[in-house]
């Protein structure tokens, strides 16, 4: 197959041209038209390679897409699956959340029927992107480190990740950006609310410390790449950095970006951040760390049509030294890097044709068709 007439995004700069895929990879591209019949015309669309996710929460509103409602697994997955390549991922690593902060929550009920989905679905070739597993471990929770010791050789398995939402920590250094987060997400009274703070503050004390060391340890025993997750000061990248982590998801600070980056470890941020202008929780903005050249990594988190559109946004911002295709590593080559995934992530003779076609529609860059591996999927 040929796609004719398209700008050609590759790893260093944009050209005008054609691209041909045979049996599911990039054959070869150039910067001239072809003159094949059949051709598929781009009609002077963006070509770009297939995106890669490494850390959405999207499969949890699908099998609980209301308080109480369990929605069948298959169904659930399919509908998260389209909505993926709908939005150009065509890798994705679905988080799924190991431990949590409250007993009984929808994460930990649906835990297995998600993994098993993920799973059985990517075996029977039933999904259109392809779906890994990126494990998040919420440290404070006895649970925690039993479920990762029985889910961690699961296949699907790429990532990582070690994250404390505890109160006092990370992200809610302030306790009362704390306070109203979860009071407001679990409808607690005051004395609810203090109760189930001064329980977090105890479970924190007993289980994020030695959690912590063990899941590392695994992470470093399987080779499997670890991440951490919204690390406040300096001291917590040192920590991260000599657990083996390589990924810093969400830093919250200007300190922790740099930090992260002196050792050596690709900075992840949020899309939704960029295209908002800003941390919806109050954390450092990620279009700031992208102007002091503080990020590496794309992740669209809570909504899949945020990672395109942030990476064009950084691209036509003026306040940073981004080109468009330094941008769009952003979102495809880079988070390939952090996962030593090397057949992905940039359009290059012999890599895998997963590819985007896009056209800007006025301020709206518009998804017309994707690739995996070839096979049109959107």
């Amino acid at each position: 197959m040929i796609i004719n007439n398209v700008k050609l995004i590759l790893e260093n700069e944009v050209v005008s041209g054609s691209l041909e895929i045979r049996d599911g990879m990039i054959r070869t591209f150039a910067e001239t038209q072809s003159s094949q019949p059949g051709a598929h015309d781009g009609d002077g669309g963006w070509l770009l390679p297939g995106l890669i996710e490494l850390h959405t929460d999207n499969l949890d509103k699908f099998f609980t897409p209301r308080p109480k409602v369990d929605w069948p697994a298959h169904s659930a997955m399919s509908s998260h699956d389209a909505l993926m390549v709908a939005s150009g991922i065509t890798t994705v690593l679905d988080a799924v959340a190991i431990g949590d902060v409250r007993d009984g929550g929808d994460r930990l009920e649906n835990l297995e029927k998600m993994i098993n989905a993920v799973e059985e679905t990517q075996k029977r070739g039933l999904n259109r992107a392809e779906h890994r597993l990126h494990l998040r471990c919420e440290l404070p929770h006895h649970t925690t480190l039993p479920l990762f010791e029985k889910l961690v050789s699961r296949e699907p398995v790429t990532l990582v990740s070690l994250m404390d939402h505890s109160p006092g920590q990370r992200q809610y250094a302030s306790y009362e950006k704390y306070r109203d987060y979860y009071q407001g997400k679990y409808h607690l009274t005051n004395e609810q609310m203090d109760a189930f703070e001064q329980e977090q503050l105890a479970l924190a004390a007993r289980w994020s410390q030695p959690n912590r060391l063990a899941i590392a340890a695994h992470c470093r025993e399987r080779h499997l790449p670890l991440a951490s997750h919204d690390d406040a000061t300096r001291e917590h990248v040192v920590e991260s950095h000599q657990l083996g982590s390589v990924i810093a998801e969400f830093p919250t600070t200007f300190a922790a970006a740099e930090a992260s980056r002196e050792h050596g470890m690709s900075i992840l941020m949020g899309a939704p951040n960029i295209v908002r202008g800003g941390s919806h929780s109050g954390n450092v903005a990620a279009h700031k760390l992208a102007q002091l050249g503080l990020l590496d990594v794309l992740s669209s988190d809570y909504y899949p049509a945020s990672l395109l559109d942030a990476a064009f946004r950084i691209a036509v911002n003026e306040e940073n030294d981004f080109t468009l295709p330094q941008a769009i590593r952003l979102v495809t080559k880079n988070p390939a890097q952090a996962l030593n995934l090397s057949d992905r992530g940039v359009i290059g003779e012999g890599k895998r044709a997963d590819l985007v076609l896009a056209h800007h529609k006025g301020d709206h860059v518009h998804i017309d068709h994707v690739w995996r591996q070839g096979t049109r999927v959107f």
